[in-house]
């Protein structure tokens, strides 16, 4: 018998798939109600976890096998002796491509007709038909500093609307795997970037481009890997999109590069404090779009479903001993 704890909000058609497994038992726990220790039973019988945050206890989960988070993020699992102990650890990568990379091709429109200052125009009642607000994104420079899920499927829409896609990697750019993918999205074969730069040709990468897009995730060797050199080797006309986490991005090189006129402007929806304080600088520059990190979350459209759809492919991989769809690796959960 496979006991399963799950204290993620439900999907009801999905849980009645998944109790129709044979050799499976289900034990849900109300996520409003969630206590931050699992009670010793559940801890010492439970051999799969569905969650976003691991239980205080989780030491004590002695039979845990497999533990799903609904994040792609998978801080909270880092050095806590998974890896140590054989448990296979998978995170949400790929449910929040679609809504991510469509902020990235809502933002790189904004800023480069310069919605914001429209919307000034528009609340004091100014007619100006300038020609900064009618820029054409088709034959622009797009670059991708990582080239994951988010920015796979960005890379798809970008192409789609004639804009030229780099990619910036470590070595090449493989064919995706064992990766949880919305059908029908993204680049699988890798085979749609222009350009690809790999490590050491940041320079090379960076010079030529109209919007540079952040889409790698936060860890020690990818936290304040963009600063005062890489944002001034972009073109004074290009854009910075962050919707990945703000730290990767040195704050005070960011304030400068907007103070200074390096870059042209930034979206930001990933943050270095949240709430973002209202005295923080980043609120007052006119040509930086500033969201709540809402470019994909559990509020999206299609969480829940995505999620609950990985879950339960991952039960069936595990239960048949097949490879599992978003596997983190021994040395990603000790956070190298």
């Amino acid at each position: 018998m496979l006991n399963i704890v799950i204290d993620m909000p439900v999907d009801d058609e999905k849980l009645q798939l998944l109790q129709s497994l044979p050799g499976v038992h289900v034990t849900k726990i109300d996520p409003r109600e969630k206590p931050e220790r699992l009670p010793d039973e559940l801890a010492k019988k439970g051999n799969v976890l569905f969650c976003t945050f691991p239980p205080t206890n989780i030491n004590d989960c002695t039979a845990l096998r497999m533990i799903q988070i609904s994040s792609v993020g998978y801080n909270q699992i880092v050095n806590i002796g998974l890896q140590e102990r054989g448990v296979q650890a998978c995170n949400a990568q790929g449910v929040f491509d679609v809504p991510i990379a469509e902020w990235n091709i809502a933002m790189i429109f904004q800023l480069a007709r310069d919605m914001r200052g429209m919307f000034r125009n528009q609340e004091h009642k100014i007619w100006d038909r300038s020609a900064k607000f009618q820029t054409e994104i088709r034959g622009m420079n797009i670059g991708l500093w990582g080239y994951g899920g988010i920015g796979r499927e960005t890379a798809r829409l970008a192409k789609a609307m004639g804009m030229h896609v780099q990619t910036l990697v470590r070595d090449r750019v493989k064919e995706r795997g064992h990766t949880y993918c919305v059908p029908g999205t993204g680049d699988p074969q890798g085979a749609l970037p222009d350009r690809v730069f790999i490590r050491g040709q940041e320079t090379e990468f960076l010079r030529d481009l109209d919007a540079l897009i952040v889409a790698v995730p936060l860890t020690q060797q990818t936290e304040g890997m963009i600063g005062e050199k890489e944002l001034r080797a972009l073109p004074p006309h290009a854009f910075v999109l962050n919707p990945s986490r703000g730290p990767i991005i040195r704050e005070e090189a960011l304030l400068r590069a907007l103070r200074e006129q390096w870059i042209a402007g930034a979206a930001l929806d990933t943050h270095y404090h949240y709430p973002m304080p209202p005295e923080h600088p980043l609120w007052d520059f006119p040509n930086v779009i500033m969201t709540p990190h809402i470019s994909g979350s559990s509020q999206s459209t299609h969480f829940k479903r995505r999620i609950w759809s990985i879950f339960i492919e991952n039960v069936r991989r595990h239960m048949n001993g097949d490879p599992l769809w978003n596997e983190l690796s021994p040395s990603q959960l000790a956070g190298q």
